[in-house]
């Protein structure tokens, strides 16, 4: 049996088989249940351990939950509002999501765990910082490997940003980073944590229209976490960036 399981690669069948051979003496199953409670134990940790290699491949930096955030600490976050975004759906929607508040209100916390939790619903997710994501795109473009480097990020499910506007970014690397978020656009998710209200984010993306594109690429259709800001100021933000004609 030992032997049997390697070649087959069944490690839980292999390690459990003895243990489970006894509960089922005990509890008198049939041939039949015993070997569907023995297969059924290899696929659920068979989706255990693809559901961990998914979290590890995301790249965070720690581990966060969203069972574990302080929703005492941070009142004015909507529970309810999180937990249904626990559910993964807004990444099969292909959704933004902006998590936009002051240094110690978790927005990092919540991208960590809400990124945690697609990836344990099985969509491949990616975990960067802004700064690091820029940079990268601006060497792949010295290296004419931008293309190759775009289409990689525009692989994942969902793809979480963190960081955006702790520090100001060239014409370059907006227009870069403004690839990627075109490259995903309505067909799969990006979520940003961001320091900086949206009235902030010249200081971020110093081009006017192009800041004002990449805040309609980030909240389109999307989901906007940030008490502080009203609806209103969103509209009135980007109709300030960009003129009527």
């Amino acid at each position: 049996v030992d032997q049997a399981c390697r070649a087959l690669r069944l490690p839980t069948v292999r390690v459990r088989t003895g243990e489970m051979l006894l509960a089922a003496e005990k509890e008198q199953l049939t041939y039949r249940g015993f070997l569907a409670e023995l297969l059924l134990a290899e696929c659920d940790d068979r989706d255990r351990r693809r559901s961990a290699r998914r979290v590890k491949a995301a790249g965070f930096p720690r581990d966060k939950w969203i069972g574990d955030f302080d929703f005492e600490a941070n009142p004015n976050v909507n529970p309810a509002t999180i937990h249904g975004l626990g559910s993964a759906a807004w990444v099969r929607s292909g959704q933004p999501l902006c998590l936009i508040g002051d240094s110690g209100t978790g927005k990092s916390h919540l991208l960590i765990g809400l990124g945690t939790a697609a990836a344990e619903a099985g969509y491949r997710v990616k975990y960067t910082l802004a700064t690091k994501l820029v940079n990268e795109l601006v060497e792949a473009a010295d290296d004419k490997q931008l293309a190759k480097t775009i289409a990689r990020y525009g692989r994942v499910d969902l793809l979480c940003i963190d960081e955006l506007g702790y520090m100001e970014l060239d014409r370059r690397g907006a227009e870069l980073l403004f690839q990627v978020l075109t490259e995903r656009e309505e067909k799969a998710s990006v979520a940003i944590a961001s320091n900086e209200s949206f009235s902030g984010w010249t200081k971020t993306f110093t081009d006017p229209r192009l800041c004002a594109a990449i805040v309609d690429r980030l909240t389109f259709g999307g989901n906007i976490i940030a008490p502080a800001l009203l609806s209103e100021d969103l509209t009135s933000f980007t109709a300030e960036l960009v003129p009527a004609p």
